[in-house]
């Protein structure tokens, strides 16, 4: 991580100190079509992206491009419409940019969602997969480069990408609400062009249940920074070759805006109960501001 990621971290925090209502805890990363849970937040204030140093609006339907600060019960979030991806010619740093800063902030468990294309052949359009481990398919890594300790070590563990601990709080929280729901591996490719057919099996066979081109850089950066990580993929479609028809990004849009309720709901019985245990350990010498 060069000096000048560390710089632009450092202003995103500047600014966002100067302006939010509070400090938030928990972060979560809307994706396509799935902006409508931050309307069901308490005490909103909200940030468009281009006023973000740094920050990029994004190009993609279905991302809104605004932080929404908000509470749910008392804990206090940071709720972000949308985000930018790898394939719009961005770099990892500047993708992984808001977890980064956001963590400075002092937030300690980030909730990833996504849309994503169903390769397991028991899953179909609209269900709800909770994520358990992913693969890194984009070819590159958050972490390359130049290495810096202000944010985590060289070799961050890996061996559990997504919070076993949030993993049940999610699956009791779908009980006890009787939401269906199923657990699967997120493949993440760079795209933007969806998978050929042939792609499509060669991810099953590695272990794929659900392919999409976003969260994996996130869970990476939030992991190396100490923070726990959360993720729930909405199957918007099928992948290539699985069902005769053609993919659009409108039947995304389509299918994330029918779930979104049922989305909602369990996202605000599972907030609640994120509650941090143990202060992040962040090195002495961090110069950001927390």
């Amino acid at each position: 991580m060069n000096s000048k990621v560390l710089e632009e971290i450092q202003e995103v925090v500047d600014f966002l100190d100067k302006k939010i209502p509070f400090r938030p805890e928990v972060a979560i990363i809307l994706g396509s079509g799935l902006g409508g849970f931050a309307s069901s937040l308490k005490e909103q204030f909200s940030i468009p992206y281009q006023e973000i140093p740094h920050f990029h609006s994004p190009s993609v339907e279905g991302h809104e491009g605004k932080i929404l600060f908000g509470k749910v019960d008392g804990i206090k979030v940071a709720a972000l419409q949308g985000r930018w991806h790898y394939y719009e010619g961005h770099s990892m740093d500047s993708v992984v940019l808001p977890t980064r800063a956001l963590a400075s902030l002092g937030v300690h468990t980030l909730f990833l969602t996504n849309a994503a294309g169903g390769i397991n052949l028991k899953f179909q359009a609209g269900d709800l997969v909770i994520i358990e481990d992913h693969l890194n398919l984009m070819g590159d890594n958050p972490l390359t480069g130049k290495d810096s300790p202000l944010f985590g070590p060289r070799f961050p563990d890996m061996s559990e990408p997504y919070s076993h601990e949030c993993i049940q709080i999610l699956e009791t929280a779908a009980q006890k609400l009787k939401i269906p729901y199923k657990k699967g591996v997120y493949g993440g490719l760079r795209g933007p062009t969806y998978e050929t057919p042939a792609e499509v099996k060669m991810l099953r066979t590695l272990g794929c249940d659900m392919v999409g081109m976003s969260t994996v850089p996130e869970s990476i950066a939030a992991k190396h920074l100490g923070m726990r990580v959360m993720g729930i993929s909405c199957i918007t479609n099928m992948a290539a070759g699985i069902e005769k028809k053609t993919l659009d990004h409108k039947e995304v849009q389509e299918t994330a805006n029918s779930i979104i309720q049922v989305l909602t709901t369990w996202m605000l019985e599972v907030i609640p109960k994120l509650t941090k245990e143990s202060p992040l350990s962040f090195p002495s010498t961090n110069p950001l501001k927390r």
